[in-house]
């Protein structure tokens, strides 16, 4: 039996981001040879279940983001030292400030998966930034195994710091739900993010108000100035409906279902969750041009890297061309981003 400690998430059942999806789901699929032991925040769990998907759950009272997130990965990794885990799955690079003084005191072997370069995204400041780089660098230097979602992040680790990494990106088929009513398709597009600079949200809003196109688009808009400035602004246009955020999968399942196509917007930050979910509903995908969505779509979806440029592949592309993307969407999807197939890489990272 090989037991592994996971560190760096908010904790499981998943109510948060990608990450704990990740875990919700390696501890759904694993091997019977496998026994996780998850770190979860009690801020974030009233009722603390002690096991969920036959995996361990260990809480520590302190929030898993922001600027905690550093002491409660550091505090998660000390009691590492005296569970003894056979690996540590660190997910980000917050508390890898410690893992010099963690290879000192643990046999543990160390498998880290550092996330989209954090330290790129504008919403830190200039000193987050420095020391979320140099978490990176740790990370980089401590660890056996460095795992990155995206081949284009796998480059910048090769190119950076000349290290070996394992390119694993995220499932995206348990936002399918099977057996479920599929109604007609509906005259919208849809997007789905948090609402934050980089993930070009005006740029994509902008863009269909030009095409008088209509979009849904589900996000987190009151949880900043940015957000409200923009809801207030577009949501009084007659084609766009701004929605709050939806976690509910059998409403955003209905959503996807129904739209004639999905706009993703992110810049960065690797293989994105909401673009690998999508892409298994067989929808046409509009994606931000960047070598993160050209390599997670395989060059097959429609790119964009203005609002005129969207405007006009929304009202150009023919039905024979959307049609075959959205074929090439759901193929590449069930080719690889499948739980199965994602936990079946995760496992070998651990041997």
């Amino acid at each position: 039996m090989t037991k592994v400690a996971v560190v760096g998430t908010v904790g499981i059942p998943a109510c948060y981001g990608g990450f704990e999806s990740l875990v919700e789901n390696l501890t759904k699929y694993s091997s019977n040879n496998i026994q996780y032991d998850i770190f979860c925040s009690s801020k974030s769990y009233p009722k603390k279940l002690s096991h969920y998907n036959g995996a361990r759950l260990t809480y520590v009272p302190l929030s898993a983001n922001g600027v905690q997130s550093i002491f409660y990965d550091v505090i998660s990794l000390i009691k590492c030292i005296f569970k003894k885990p056979d690996v540590t799955l660190i997910l980000g690079v917050s508390g890898c400030l410690f893992l010099p003084i963690y290879r000192l005191l643990s046999s543990s072997k160390v498998v880290t998966n550092i996330d989209g370069l954090e330290w790129k995204r504008d919403k830190w400041s200039k000193w987050a930034k420095k020391f979320l780089k140099f978490s990176e660098s740790m990370a980089v230097k401590y660890s056996d195994v460095i795992i990155t979602d995206n081949k284009a992040i796998g480059d910048y680790v090769d190119t950076e710091y000349a290290k070996d990494n394992v390119v694993i990106a995220y499932g995206g088929d348990h936002a399918i739900i099977e057996h479920a009513k599929v109604e007609p398709e509906k005259d919208y597009y849809l997007s789905l993010c948090r609402i934050e600079p980089e993930n070009n949200v005006e740029m994509i809003l902008q863009a269909f108000v030009e095409s008088e196109h209509k979009l849904k688009f589900i996000g987190n808009w009151n949880s900043s100035e940015f957000g409200r400035e923009l809801k207030n602004r577009f949501s009084g246009k007659p084609n766009i409906d701004i929605v709050d955020p939806i976690y509910d999968l059998d409403q955003l399942f209905k959503l996807r279902s129904e739209c004639r196509g999905y706009v993703h917007g992110h810049s960065a930050g690797g293989t994105n969750p909401s673009l690998v979910e999508a892409m298994h509903f067989g929808k046409p995908i509009f994606a931000f041009d960047c070598n993160f969505n050209r390599y997670s779509t395989e060059d097959k979806a429609l790119y964009f890297s203005s609002p005129n440029e969207l405007s006009e592949i929304l009202t150009c592309t023919t039905n024979d061309d959307l049609a075959t993307i959205s074929q090439n969407m759901k193929l590449i999807a069930e080719k690889r981003y499948t739980w199965k197939v994602i936990n079946q890489m995760y496992e070998t990272t651990y041997v």
